[in-house]
């Protein structure tokens, strides 16, 4: 009927609205760097030598409002393309992307980066491989690499050998070796693709030997890598391929030299459309990462929480006393100053483009806490290679004691305002984890002049927090003492046992939660104006937080619906941003957040059947 037919145009138009904004982007990696390619196969983000390093393709934040680019990418397009086809082969950071035309030709790109077991170290060098292949029919192909240098300021000088093109700058150099001809390549010509052909992209590494067989040696290998990281951890009965896909994303979001756990992979894409809540996340968060590692460790990936304990380690060999910063660079650097890059046009015309977060000299309290919980696995955990001890203890009591005096001080908080401190609630009561915990290592250790000294503390300021952050006239705790304002940081009380969760005050304060930031489905994270105003998109951890928190209060029913409506929200590969736009349910914010795939992991343990159930 005609209603009908309107009611299918409007779907129709905002399926189409929503594909244009969305993050369909998928992640191939090796612990080493990243690279982003979109759902078409165009690699359109990768930062070289590291994670944090300039980006070698960057048109994702260098487009114009209609997310066009003219240079930065790497893609691969088929003639008469009518569509694509895109996935990761089971089990792996190994991407297939299959692209259509109207003739039904059709061509099979795979996308990875070598990783895999060598000598006893992992192999992860600076490579992209691209393995190009007709499917069905007589595909024309072209294919167009045009990277960019110095944050987008610069381009490459190509210069054309017999079997590869090197793409030269100012400062840097890049070799692609490929079995095509490397003019044809290098010219942008169409070609008809009648053969299997390769791709191999490296910090100016020559290949000693046949390509084809190099290509297909570093691809099995590195297929046999992510089956055999696959095949050890620990999944639920249910939401099995989520929890694996979130997994790996994890994974391939950690630097393996130093240890380090990336908030996310990228810079400067916005919370939402038309703001300039633009950051750069490729750095290492104290709290971030107590999150991704305490999930990781539920996967059974004690390896990679034993890297994060490394770079922990040493932020605790260079402390003593005062304030600790709260997020430092991969390579444990401790000034990661923020400018803007000028020579980006950003994400669809969203500047600013930011390289370095001014965050790093923020009061930040909650830290103490997070560093005192994630090094708690040395005491406990008895798979670990190395254990904790007494020394290690007294280091830890530093921490301690500097939660001690800031617990009840003024700091930006976990959302890391920039205009105005308050007491947050979160803070002070991630500082009394940092005293309730040493008293737990301090037990363990039977330390008890010691243990006393820290669960006396610990218990004296839980009962000033209780106080300080309920307010009697809304009738649950708010987001800092005395004040009127709630956040969704608040969700999280249970989580730490600072309180029960069928005490009273805490179901209360879930439900007002739910009342005052949940629209429709999904959470803000506050609803009050900060330094740029209200925040205009749902903070997709949150919504996590909250299944968890409903769980928590009995009402798991609702729990799981919750969750399995916000599994829609993944991209077409199964990934989540940081933000959610409330209108189209289009993904924005920093990609792949470690924040979101973390809320995957731990809301699928909490509320799976069990496997007893099953088998």
């Amino acid at each position: 009927n005609a209603m009908g037919k309107t009611k299918e145009n409007i779907d129709i138009k905002r399926f189409h609205e929503i594909k244009a904004q969305n993050l369909d982007l998928a992640v191939i990696g090796n612990c080493e760097t990243a690279a982003l390619v979109n759902s078409s196969g165009r690699i359109l983000w990768s930062c070289w030598p590291y994670f944090d390093s300039n980006p070698l393709f960057s048109s994702l934040i260098n487009q114009n409002e209609e997310g066009k680019s003219e240079n930065g990418f790497w893609d691969i397009r088929i003639k008469g393309f009518s569509h694509a086809k895109q996935f990761y082969q089971r089990n792996t950071a190994i991407l297939e992307t299959h692209l259509f035309n109207k003739k039904a030709d059709a061509v099979r790109i795979i996308d990875f980066m070598p990783r895999y077991k060598h000598y006893d170290r992992f192999f992860k060098e600076l490579s992209i491989v691209r393995v190009v292949e007709p499917l069905q029919g007589t595909p024309i192909i072209q294919m167009r690499i045009r990277p960019t240098d110095n944050y987008g300021a610069e381009s490459f000088e190509k210069i054309v050998s017999s079997n590869h093109i090197l793409f030269q700058s100012s400062k840097n150099k890049y070799r692609l070796t490929t079995d095509l001809s490397p003019s044809q390549i290098a010219d942008e010509h169409e070609f008809l693709l009648n053969k299997r052909v390769h791709f191999y992209l490296t910090n100016n590494v020559s290949v000693q030997g046949n390509l084809a067989e190099h290509c297909t040696q570093l691809l099995d290998r590195t297929n046999d890598y992510w089956q055999n990281f696959t095949r050890h951890l620990h999944v639920p009965i249910n939401w099995q391929e989520e929890v694996i896909r979130a997994t790996i994303t994890l994974k391939l979001c950690t630097y393996e030299d130093t240890g380090a756990v990336l908030a996310a992979l990228t810079t400067s894409i916005p919370e939402s459309d038309k703001t300039v809540r633009n950051w750069d996340y490729r750095y290492c968060w104290l709290r971030d990462s107590f999150f991704t590692v305490t999930a990781l460790n539920q996967m059974n990936i004690t390896d990679t929480m034993e890297n994060y304990l490394d770079f922990i380690l040493h932020i605790t060999e260079g402390y003593d006393s005062g304030d600790i910063q709260p997020l430092f660079g991969i390579h444990h650097e401790t000034e990661i100053e923020e400018f803007f890059a000028d020579s980006f046009s950003g994400m669809r015309g969203n500047k600013p483009v930011r390289v370095g977060n001014a965050a790093y000299s923020q009061i930040q309290n909650d830290s103490y806490g997070s560093i005192i919980m994630t090094m708690m696995q040395l005491f406990y955990d008895r798979r670990l290679m190395r254990m904790g001890d007494e020394n290690l203890f007294k280091k830890l009591e530093a921490f301690g004691n500097q939660a001690l005096k800031v617990w009840d001080k003024p700091d930006a908080g976990i959302w890391e305002y920039r205009g105005f401190k308050s007491v947050r609630t979160y803070s002070a009561v991630m500082c009394w984890t940092a005293l309730d915990r040493l008293a737990k290592i301090a037990k363990l250790l039977k330390l008890e002049k010691r243990e006393a000294y820290w669960r006396e503390h610990a218990d004296k300021i839980r009962e000033e927090i209780l106080e300080k952050s309920w307010n009697a006239e809304m009738g649950c705790f708010v987001e800092s003492f005395g004040g009127t304002f709630l956040d969704a940081s608040l969700l999280l009380l249970h989580e730490f046992n600072f309180i029960d969760p069928m005490d009273e005050r805490y179901i209360k304060t879930v439900e007002k939660i739910g009342e005052k930031l949940k629209r429709g489905d999904f959470l803000f994270r506050y609803i009050n104006e900060d330094d740029f105003g209200e925040p205009e998109a749902f903070f997709t951890i949150c919504t996590f937080w909250y299944i968890s928190a409903l769980e928590a209060i009995g009402r798991r029913d609702e729990a799981i619906k919750l969750f399995e409506r916000l599994m829609t929200k993944r991209n077409h590969v199964g990934l989540l941003s940081e933000d959610l736009d409330p209108k189209t349910d289009a993904l924005w914010g920093n990609f792949p957040q470690t924040y979101s795939m973390v809320g995957i992991i731990k809301c699928a343990h909490l509320l799976s059947e069990k496997w007893s159930d099953y088998v």
